[in-house]
């Protein structure tokens, strides 16, 4: 079991045509972003309940809510890891608690048998939570480019070809049907606390608008619209 610190999480949104001029601003910003890493393709998916209760505190920005997802890595299913993520958010703090797993995903493999696999590998609180949130909700999968500044005190992502697959109604992990989705791109930036002055000058003038834009609450919201 892994714990992050509370940070602040600030995301802009634009259309995936932008995506030239967003990178353009990164590399030409003044706080000198590099990138610490590769690229890679990130899913999620989304546990919630029956009532789909945290859908609901995202839609209405409760104070204090929490997001359950399970998440991997890349396009293919040669790798088993993942990890359980419990995201947490009080106001504007976000934090989260991370327990890594060996098991991903398949459509060979059955939501339920998944899930017993999960909580076989969870400690006892962790358990609760997954009994708390029975049902797979959405999978979503974009491709992310990672960014830290100069001074390593702000990092930033760039997510792009969002994608989206509905889970409620299959009993075993499907991805061949995605939610028609705009064509969007996200920034976020994540900061500590004691960073946010520093922050905010870096923050300044990207060419996009501040959003409270959640992958899930967006997908979701998209197919109870449809």
């Amino acid at each position: 079991m892994q714990h992050s610190g509370a940070r602040f999480e600030v995301k802009f949104t634009g259309r995936g045509t932008s995506l030239t001029a967003i990178e353009s601003w990164i590399r030409a910003h003044s706080a000198g972003f590099r990138s610490p890493y590769p690229p890679r393709t990130v899913n999620s998916a989304y546990f919630d309940t029956y009532g789909l209760g945290a859908l609901e505190e995202n839609l209405i920005g409760a104070s204090a809510r929490e997001k359950l997802r399970l998440r991997w890595y890349g396009r293919s299913s040669a790798d088993d890891r993942s990890t359980l993520e419990v995201k947490l958010r009080k106001n504007k703090l976000g934090w989260k608690i991370s327990y890594p797993l060996s098991v991903i995903p398949r459509p060979e493999t059955s939501w339920r048998a998944l899930q017993a696999q999960v909580r076989a590998q969870l400690p006892r609180e962790a358990r609760f939570r997954m009994e708390a949130n029975p049902l797979v909700s959405l999978v979503n999968r974009y491709d992310r480019k990672y960014f830290v500044s100069g001074n390593g005190l702000v990092r930033l992502t760039l997510d792009t070809r969002l994608e989206a697959f509905d889970q409620r109604f299959g009993r075993r992990p499907r991805f061949d049907r995605p939610v028609q989705l705009p064509n969007l791109l996200v920034v976020e930036f994540k900061f500590s606390p004691e960073n946010r002055d520093c922050a905010r000058e870096m923050i300044d003038g990207i060419p996009l608008r501040v959003s409270r834009n959640s992958k899930y609450a967006s997908a979701r919201s998209i197919l109870s619209a449809g």
